[in-house]
């Protein structure tokens, strides 16, 4: 599904496309923590724009990307029908507290809604207090607890 661009108080919401890549890296290496693989990045940023069960989106502030948020959709069992799984949120760190996560989400919840999603879904690292606090803030709730086994 596409999601129309739309602007409120000059900030625009939009698909993304192959022309940020370079933003959205640099984004997701500041988010992480690391220097994520260039190459490998690029690949999948790329498989990943073709495939209609991931939603990546920007937020942009004259014609600079200032945020991102990717979405990833899969039929579960267990919930019988769609859920969709916010990856990563980022915004630039000069721009938060500008509301621009929140239309983020919300321009998210409008994809997640027209395709009949049933749960969006998030995981955060326990360290991140202020990015948990901000999806509570967003009517997310506490429900599970993620183990990971790093292989």
């Amino acid at each position: 599904m596409t999601i129309q661009s739309t602007t409120v108080n000059a900030l625009q919401i939009r698909a993304a496309a192959w022309k940020d890549a370079s933003v959205i890296y640099s984004f997701l290496c500041e988010l992480e923590e690391v220097s994520l693989n260039p190459t490998a990045f690029r690949a999948v940023f790329r498989h990943n724009l073709t495939n209609p069960a991931v939603h990546y989106l920007v937020a942009e502030l004259k014609d600079s990307v200032v945020g991102f948020v990717s979405c990833h959709v899969q039929y579960l069992l267990h919930h019988c029908g769609k859920v969709g799984e916010i990856q990563e949120l980022f915004v630039k760190p000069e721009y938060r507290n500008q509301q621009i996560g929140q239309k983020l989400v919300s321009a998210l919840h409008t994809v997640a809604t027209a395709e009949g999603l049933i749960n969006l879904e998030v995981t955060s690292n326990q360290k991140r207090t202020d990015t948990i606090r901000f999806y509570e803030r967003e009517s997310f709730k506490r429900t599970h607890v993620k183990l990971v086994k790093p292989l």
